[in-house]
């Protein structure tokens, strides 16, 4: 089962309709799942759920063929009492440093994908990393990749203690690249650039090499090399970017060390 549009006859079950929730849904019913097909438990719902033929805080079916879970990490002591699903039902979920053991503790039957999309999720534009219990076989972590394909590109762990690195460096990474942004801007205004125009130099800047990076055959150190002519100006400027004491890398180490420590912290 890896088309979307097969979970319109059981269902599919949504806890939690923010940001998150809000974008899969929209990338599912894009591809294909009924509206009358999704249950949404949602304390502040969207309006226009109801009318797109959305089931919102009604009765949920008692075998659904997915249930996703799409909350914030310290909603779920109170969430998942509530919730019953038996063995044909795949619990998906998209909460930072809640381990599979939670949820195996909580659906001691059901097969379970721990998944780690990224905020650019909201335009498609993501990357997700899942992983699955013992329960949870390939046609179970094919279905899951299919859901969360929805809003981006997907990639398979082999070990759930992955997971914390994944979320240090692409889960929160775009807060570290809107900071690179910020900071490129402002660099920009001292230098005598308008405020405005130096913000969006930097946007623009940013968003245009994350395309290069991602879509040239080149690796990223190659494409540096070819912007770096030898004495010149993006020289001068890597030379401290560079710096191995105090440059970008190992900023970056002790950045991405900090961050996956914290999810080691919320998952105990």
């Amino acid at each position: 089962m890896t088309d979307i549009s097969e979970l319109n006859g059981r269902g599919l079950v949504l806890i939690g309709c923010g940001r998150m929730g809000g974008a899969l849904l929209e990338g599912w019913l894009q591809r294909g799942l009924r509206p009358g097909a999704v249950h949404v438990v949602d304390p502040k719902p969207r309006g226009d759920l109801a009318g797109m033929g959305i089931s919102v805080n009604g009765d949920l079916p008692a075998d659904p063929a997915v249930l996703v879970i799409a909350v914030k990490p310290q909603m779920m002591a109170d969430v998942l009492p509530a919730l019953r699903v038996g063995a044909r039902t795949l619990v998906v979920s998209v909460a930072a440093g809640v381990t599979i053991a939670a949820y195996e503790q909580a659906f001691p039957q059901a097969p379970v994908v721990r998944a780690m999309p990224n905020t650019p999720a909201a335009i498609g534009q993501g990357i997700t990393a899942i992983v699955g219990n013992a329960r949870a076989a390939e046609p179970e972590l094919a279905l899951a990749g299919a859901l969360m394909s929805a809003v981006g590109r997907v990639v398979r762990l082999p070990a759930e203690d992955q997971m914390d690195a994944v979320t240090a460096l692409s889960g929160s990474g775009p807060a570290y690249v809107f900071h690179m942004i910020e900071a490129l801007a402002a660099a920009g205004a001292a230098e005598g650039l308008a405020p405005d125009l130096a913000l969006e130099l930097a946007r623009a800047t940013v968003a245009g090499a994350g395309a290069l990076a991602v879509h040239a055959d080149e690796d990223p150190a190659t494409l540096r090399e070819n912007v770096t002519s030898p004495g010149g100006t993006t020289a001068a400027g890597l030379a401290l970017l560079m710096d191995p004491e105090n440059g970008l890398p190992p900023l970056m180490r002790r950045t991405i060390a900090a961050a996956a420590a914290r999810g080691r912290e919320l998952g105990k």
